[in-house]
C-alpha cells in the first residue's frame, strides 16, 4: 500500500496512510530504524454507543496537504455516526515532535459525548522483542522505550488530557493488541507491559449541537525519558495548535523562498512543483543521505526496502534541488559521499542512512573471475552534480573542501578504470542494477563526471590534472561514438556485453540514453541524439489510455502485461520526464514547449490524491506501482519544471 502522506524534518520521518494512520516511523535517521514497520497505529471514534476505526468502509476521505506545506489536511466523513473530522498532521521543523490536530463537526441537533482512541503499535529498533509500554503518572502520558529510543504519547481536549489508557501484549498467542479493548468505548487501564506490546489511549469531549471541538494528540521522541518529558512539556507550554500552525508557516516560507517566473505553467503544475520540493526534503537526512523511498510495504515483495542512499539517486536528486535553488539543503550530501568513498576512489552500490555500506546483490566474483561490484555511473554522477551546483551557486569553499577527498580521488578512479582497447569505461552494472556490461548511460555519466573534475582542477590551478581528465573524457566520447552508435539501426544502443570472446551490442531500446545530452556528451539537437530520442518515444510509449514511457523494452520489474508490442513495460515517472527534458532542450519556440507541458500535466493527473508520486504506474489502470513516494520521481519533476521555466523565459527574449 503506497504512503499517501509523508511528514518529517530530516531526522524524524513519519509516513501516514490514507486513513491518517502512522505506518512508518523513522528515527533518528530518515530511512533507518523504522519503529512501526508498516503496522497500523489506528485511530477510532466512539459516540452514542457505536464505535468505528477510521479504516472502516463507512468513512469517506478527501486527502490533501495545507497548501505549500508539510502539514496534512484531510477530511473524513461518517454519515452513520453523524461526524466529520478535519485532520491535520505535522512534524516540528526542528524538534522530534509529531502533532495531530482533529476538529470534530457534529451533524446532529444534540450535544454528544465523543471519545477518540489512538493506538500505538511500535516495534522499537525494528523488532518486537524487549519493548516496554508504560503509563507515566507524573505527566499523564504513555511512553514506549527500548535501549536508547523513547517515544512519549499525550493528548488534550483543551480542558482535559488523556481520559483512559491501557497497555498490553500484541501478536502473541491469541492477543491481537490493546486496540481491540477500545471497541466498547472503554480501556482496561493496565499500567505496563513488556515484550511484544502496544498501547491505546483515549480523549473524551462534549461535542456541541451542530458544533465543533478541536483535540490534539502528539508524540515526542528522544534517547532518554528526560528527553521526551522535556519535549512533552514544550508542546504543552507552547500549545500544540500554535506549534502546528508554525510548522505549516515554516514550510510555506521554505517552499516559496525563491522568486520564480512560472510562465504559462498551470496552477496544478506549480502546486506539484512546490509539493515535490517538500517531499524531497522529507526524504533527506540532515547528515546528508538522500533516501530513495521509505514505503516499507515494498518488503512484502522484495524482503528488502528502498530506505538506502543510492549515490545515483542522490546525485540526480541533489542536481535537481540545486537547480531549484536549494544548494544549502544538499551540501551535506557531498560531504556524505566524500566520507563514504572507498580507498580506491569509487562509491559502493548503496549506503545506509548512517553512512555504512548497504545490502547488495552485486557479486565480487562472477564466472570464477573477480570484478568490482559497482555501478560506475554512481561515482561519476556525484562529480557531475557537484560541478553543476558550483556553476549555479559559486560556493568555492565547498568545492575546495571536497577537492582532495572527493573530486581528485574519484576522478583518478574514473580515469584509470578504462578499457584501453575500446576507449570506454570497464564494465560495471547498469543504472537499473540488473546487468553487467558497458552502457551508453554509464559512459555518458563518466564523461560528465570527468569533465566536472577537469573543471574543478582548472578552477584551482591544477592544469596538469585538468588536461588529463579532459583528455580521458574525450577518449571516452570517441569510444562511445565508435562502439555504441549503430548505423544500421540509426540510433545509439543500450550497451555492450562481452560474450564468446567478443563484444556484442545490446540493441534493447532504453530510455536512459537521455544521458547523452543530459551529461553533455552531445547536444540535444545532434542528429544522432534526435534519432535516438525519437526511437524511444516511438518504441517505449505505452499504447493505453494511461500513456507514459517505459524504462526499456520488455521491462520485467513489476510487469503488468505481456503484450510487449503495446505495453513494453510499466510507465515510469522519471522516464516519461526524460523525454520531456529532451523536448525542452530542443525547443525553438514557445509552441515547441506544448508537448513537454502536456507531459507535466500528465504527471499531475497521475499523482495520488495527496500529491505523492510513485515509481511506476499500472499501464492499464494508472494506479501506483512499487514504492510511493519515490524521491527520484519528485526530483525529476522539479528539474523538468525548472528547465521548462528557464527555456520559456529564454524564448520570450
Amino acid at each position: 500500500m503506497p504512503r499517501h502522506f509523508v511528514i518529517g524534518n530530516g531526522k524524524l520521518l513519519i509516513n501516514l496512510d490514507r486513513n491518517t494512520y502512522m505506518r512508518d516511523l523513522y528515527y533518528p535517521y530518515v530511512g533507518q530504524l523504522n519503529h512501526i514497520g508498516g503496522y497500523q497505529c489506528r485511530v477510532g471514534v466512539w459516540v452514542d454507543g457505536a464505535f468505528s476505526w477510521l479504516n472502516d468502509p463507512e468513512w469517506h476521505f478527501q486527502l490533501s496537504y495545507i497548501e505549500d506545506s508539510l502539514v496534512t489536511d484531510v477530511t473524513a466523513t461518517n454519515n452513520q455516526l453523524g461526524l466529520t473530522l478535519n485532520i491535520q498532521d505535522g512534524v516540528h521543523q526542528r524538534d522530534h515532535i509529531y502533532i495531530k490536530r482533529i476538529t470534530l463537526h457534529n451533524h446532529h441537533n444534540a450535544q454528544r459525548e465523543v471519545r477518540l482512541f489512538f493506538n500505538q503499535d511500535l516495534l522499537i529498533n525494528e523488532t518486537e522483542i524487549g519493548d516496554t509500554a508504560a503509563y507515566y503518572p507524573y505527566n499523564n502520558t504513555i511512553f514506549h522505550y527500548k535501549k536508547d529510543n523513547y517515544f512519549m504519547f499525550n493528548g488534550s481536549t483543551g480542558s482535559e488530557g488523556i481520559f483512559q489508557y491501557t497497555t498490553g501484549v500484541k501478536r502473541f498467542y491469541n492477543a491481537e493488541g490493546t486496540w481491540r479493548d477500545a471497541e466498547d468505548g472503554h480501556l482496561m487501564m493496565n499500567t505496563i507491559a513488556q515484550g511484544s506490546v502496544d498501547s491505546t489511549l483515549s480523549l473524551r469531549m462534549q461535542l456541541p449541537s451542530k458544533g465543533e471541538h478541536t483535540v490534539y494528540y502528539w508524540m515526542t521522541a528522544g534517547s532518554t525519558l528526560e528527553d521526551v518529558k522535556k519535549l512533552d512539556s514544550y508542546v504543552k507550554e507552547n500549545h500544540p495548535g500554535k506549534l502546528l500552525d508554525r510548522v505549516a508557516i515554516f514550510w510555506q516560507r521554505w517552499s516559496n523562498k525563491e522568486s520564480r517566473n512560472y510562465g504559462n505553467l498551470t496552477p496544478d503544475i506549480i502546486g506539484l512543483f512546490k509539493h515535490s520540493l517538500l517531499i524531497v526534503r522529507t526524504q533527506t537526512n540532515t547528515d546528508g543521505a538522500i533516501i530513495a523511498a521509505n514505503d516499507s510495504d515494498i518488503m512484502q515483495s522484495n524482503r528488502d526496502h528502498y530506505s538506502y542512499m543510492w549515490p545515483r539517486d542522490g546525485a540526480l536528486i541533489a542536481y535537481a534541488m540545486s537547480k531549484a535553488g536549494y544548494s544549502g539543503m544538499v551540501t551535506p550530501f557531498y560531504l556524505f559521499c566524500a566520507n563514504a568513498l572507498s580507498s580506491e576512489g569509487y562509491l559502493h552500490h548503496k549506503y545506509n542512512p548512517d553512512g555504512t555500506v548497504g545490502s547488495s546483490w552485486h557479486p565480487f566474483v562472477h564466472g570464477g573471475q573477480p570484478r568490482l561490484p559497482i555501478q560506475e555511473d554512481e561515482t561519476a554522477l556525484v562529480l557531475f552534480a557537484l560541478w553543476e551546483d558550483y556553476q549555479q551557486h559559486g560556493s568555492i569553499e565547498l568545492a575546495q573542501s571536497l577537492y582532495h577527498s572527493l573530486v581528485r580521488k574519484s576522478a583518478s578512479f574514473l580515469a584509470e578504470y578504462v578499457n584501453q582497447e575500446l576507449n570506454l569505461p570497464n564494465p560495471s552494472y547498469d543504472l537499473w542494477e540488473e546487468r553487467y556490461g558497458i552502457y551508453t548511460f554509464t559512459v555518458s555519466a563518466v564523461y560528465g563526471g570527468l569533465l566536472a573534475a577537469s573543471n574543478f582542477c582548472a578552477l584551482f590551478g591544477d592544469d596538469e590534472r585538468s588536461n588529463r581528465y579532459k583528455h580521458t573524457a574525450e577518449r571516452l566520447k570517441s569510444g562511445l561514438l565508435q562502439h555504441l552508435w549503430d548505423e544500421q539501426a540509426g540510433r545509439f544502443v543500450r550497451g555492450l556485453y562481452y560474450e564468446d570472446s567478443k563484444w556484442v551490442k545490446d540493441m534493447t531500446l532504453e530510455s536512459s540514453m537521455y544521458g547523452l545530452f543530459e551529461f553533455g556528451v552531445l547536444p540535444a539537437n545532434d542528429a544522432r541524439v534526435v534519432a535516438t530520442m525519437k526511437a524511444i518515444k516511438a518504441g517505449l510509449t505505452i499504447q493505453t489510455e494511461v500513456g507514459g514511457i517505459a524504462r526499456y523494452s520488455h521491462d520485467y520489474y513489476f510487469q503488468r502485461s505481456s503484450d510487449i508490442e503495446r505495453i513494453p513495460g510499466n510507465p515510469w515517472i522519471i522516464c516519461t520526464l526524460w523525454l520531456a527534458e529532451w523536448e525542452i532542450e530542443c525547443a525553438q519556440s514557445i509552441a515547441d514547449l506544448d508537448s513537454p507541458k502536456r507531459t507535466l500535466e500528465w504527471v499531475c493527473r497521475h499523482a495520488m490524491e495527496s500529491g505523492i508520486l510513485p515509481e511506476q504506474l499500472d499501464p492499464l489502470t494508472g494506479d501506483p506501482v512499487s514504492v510511493a513516494p519515490l524521491t527520484w520521481s519528485h526530483a525529476t519533476f522539479v528539474l523538468t519544471v525548472v528547465k521548462y521555466m528557464n527555456k520559456y523565459e529564454q524564448l520570450l527574449k
